[in-house]
C-alpha cells in the first residue's frame, strides 16, 4: 500500500517538483488520513478566479491580496500546513508564498520564490528581466529588493519548511512534530547531513534508544572519510544511548 510518505518521497523526486502536491502531503503527517487532493484542488479554485487580463501582479493580488500573515503566526504550526494556510488565509511568509507561487503556475505567470534572511517573498515575470517583487506576507505588496537574488528551486522551499516546523517543534512537548519534518528531511534529494544525527539524538530523547543508536552508527559511517575523530564521538553516543536499555 502506498503511504502519504512515499508519495511525498516520489514527488520531491520528479521533475519539475511539484510544490503545493508536496507541501500538501507534508500536512498528513499533521493530519493523518486527510486528502492532499483537498488543498491542491483549493489552489484550482483559487486559479479559476484570477482575470484574465491586467498587470501579472495585480492578476494575481485580485484574488489572492486576502491572504496574509502577522506575529502571531510564527508560533503556530498551522502556518506552516498548506491546508491551514488555504482555509485560514494566513501562514507564514514561505507557505503564502508557495500560494502565490501555485497560483501562477496554474494560470501560466512566470514567478519564482526569492529566499531572504527571515523573509520569503516572490518575483513575477522573467528573473532576468522585467519583473516585480511582492510579498504575499502584506497581501502582495511590492517588495524592495536591492540586490539580484536568484529564483529557489522547489526542493530548497521544502528544506525551508521543514527547517520552520523543526523551529516550531523545538520544545519537548512538539517532539512528535519535529520527528516527522526531520524524517521527511531526510527524504528530500539533497539535505544537510547534520539531520540525521539530529534524529538519531531525538529518538534517543523520545525513549527510542535502539532506533536512534542505530541512526548515529549510520551517520559515523558516512563521517568515517570526512571527519574520523567525530564519527568516534558519535559511535560513543551510540554506545552509551545502548546501555540506557540496561
Amino acid at each position: 500500500m502506498t503511504t502519504s510518505r512515499d508519495r511525498f518521497a516520489a514527488v520531491v523526486r520528479d521533475e519539475p517538483v511539484d510544490l503545493g502536491l508536496a507541501c500538501a502531503l507534508m500536512a498528513v503527517e499533521a493530519y493523518p488520513g486527510a486528502d492532499p487532493a483537498v488543498a491542491v484542488a483549493a489552489l484550482d479554485a483559487l486559479a479559476d478566479r484570477v482575470p484574465d487580463a491586467g498587470p501579472a501582479p495585480d492578476r494575481l493580488r485580485t484574488v489572492l491580496g486576502g491572504f496574509r500573515g502577522g506575529p502571531e503566526d510564527y508560533d503556530q504550526l498551522a502556518a506552516s500546513l498548506l491546508p491551514d494556510v488555504l482555509q485560514r488565509r494566513r501562514g507564514l511568509p514561505i507557505l503564502l508564498s508557495v500560494v502565490w507561487l501555485e497560483v501562477a503556475k496554474r494560470v501560466q505567470i512566470p514567478a519564482y520564490g526569492i529566499g531572504l534572511p527571515g523573509h520569503f517573498v516572490v518575483g513575477v515575470g522573467d528573473p532576468d528581466g522585467h519583473h516585480v517583487v511582492v510579498d504575499p506576507f502584506t497581501g502582495g505588496r511590492r517588495y524592495a529588493v536591492t540586490a539580484p537574488h536568484r529564483p529557489w528551486e522547489p526542493v530548497e522551499v521544502l528544506q525551508r519548511v521543514l527547517a520552520n516546523i523543526r523551529a516550531w517543534a523545538g520544545p519537548a512537548e512538539r517532539w512528535a512534530t519535529r520527528r516527522w519534518a526531520l524524517e521527511l528531511g531526510l527524504l528530500l534529494p539533497r539535505h544537510p547531513l547534520d539531520l540525521r544525527r539530529e534524529l538519531a539524538e531525538l529518538k534517543i530523547g523520545l525513549g527510542d534508544y535502539l532506533e536512534g543508536a542505530a541512526e548515529l552508527d549510520a551517520y559515523a559511517d558516512i563521517m568515517d572519510a570526512l571527519d574520523p575523530q567525530n564519527a568516534e564521538t558519535v559511535r560513543r553516543q551510540a554506545r552509551s544511548a545502548r546501555a540506557r536499555l540496561n
